[in-house]
């Protein structure tokens, strides 16, 4: 059962981001000609209601969104939803918030850089390895690709997160994509400053040159085949800590199902990766690390 205090608290939330993206948006619409104009149709369930729904279930312990629609909304949750359509019609208002689902992850669901920050990507599979040349939903989209444990066939979820398991940034790419390609894009780490740590798929001298303009010092571990080096006591013991994104992406997985091998249409993907994604901001308790001990015992 989810309290309805926090069913009253993300509906809240996204009803207000909704009334000024309807606001925003209505300046930068094309209109439609004369000849053509019809009456605009008004939904059932309105934009709000279809994202809180969509949030609702990633926070849930449902593992199938039609059986969590059809069993739970429909029925014990007719005080707060009480026009709902069919399930066929949900799945179509659900590919049709996508957009609105990405502005307000982007815009009200990210924390704030702290100044410690880490990075990794993880794997977001779209069905076995070995039934890869099967699938056809991610046709021409999901390519091969090889991770710690092997190799999968899908996406890479690259993730941005704070010390205190909040996330920052994220991208979305491509199997075969290299990890350090993401930070060479601006636009994916201009909310970070100071340290940022990574593991050694990130090692890249013209890397750690681009993003220390930036204002970035990227802090890695070094390969078997590379010279040691001196670092700071305090970014030794921030590699040791990089386990946290480690614990974010477990949660954003087996908590908030951003991985299955269910879907049906590529919509159908994005709405639930990003409704995942902002299930995840609405977490009560993340992973986080206490910087004010690490800071005392490095004193002492």
């Amino acid at each position: 059962m989810i309290p309805k205090d926090k069913i009253t608290e993300i509906y809240y939330q996204v009803d207000e981001f909704s009334k000024n993206f309807e606001k925003i948006k209505q300046g930068h619409i094309l209109e439609t000609p004369k000849k053509r104009k019809y009456k605009q149709r008004n939904f059932t369930l309105s934009d709000s209601e279809v994202v809180t729904i969509l949030v609702l279930f990633h926070l849930g312990s449902y593992k199938n969104l039609k059986h969590f629609y059809l069993y739970y909304v429909q029925k014990h949750m007719s005080d707060e939803f009480p026009q709902t359509v069919s399930y066929n019609r949900f799945v179509e208002l659900q590919s049709k918030a996508i957009m609105p689902l990405a502005i307000f992850l982007k815009t009200c669901c990210l924390g704030l850089c702290t100044g410690v920050s880490f990075i990794d990507s993880t794997p977001i599979r779209a069905c076995h390895i070995k039934r890869e040349k099967q699938h056809k939903v991610f046709k021409n989209m999901a390519t091969k690709g090889q991770c710690s444990i092997g190799w999968f066939f899908g996406f890479k979820l690259h993730l941005i997160i704070n010390d205190k398991g909040e996330i920052l940034d994220f991208m979305l790419t491509q199997a075969n994509v290299d990890d350090r390609e993401p930070l060479k894009n601006k636009s994916f780490h201009q909310r970070v400053f100071g340290k940022l740590f990574g593991d050694k798929g990130y090692i890249s001298s013209d890397l750690f040159e681009q993003l220390f303009i930036d204002g970035i010092h990227l802090v890695t571990k070094i390969r078997k085949n590379m010279k040691n080096s001196l670092i700071l006591m305090s970014d030794k013991i921030g590699l040791r800590k990089r386990a946290l994104i480690e614990t974010v992406n477990d949660k954003l997985k087996n908590m908030c199902q951003v991985e299955h091998t269910r879907h049906r249409s590529f919509n159908i993907f994005l709405a639930s990766l990003l409704s995942g994604l902002i299930a995840y901001s609405f977490f009560p308790k993340k992973p986080s690390i206490n910087l004010e001990i690490i800071d005392s015992r490095l004193i002492a």
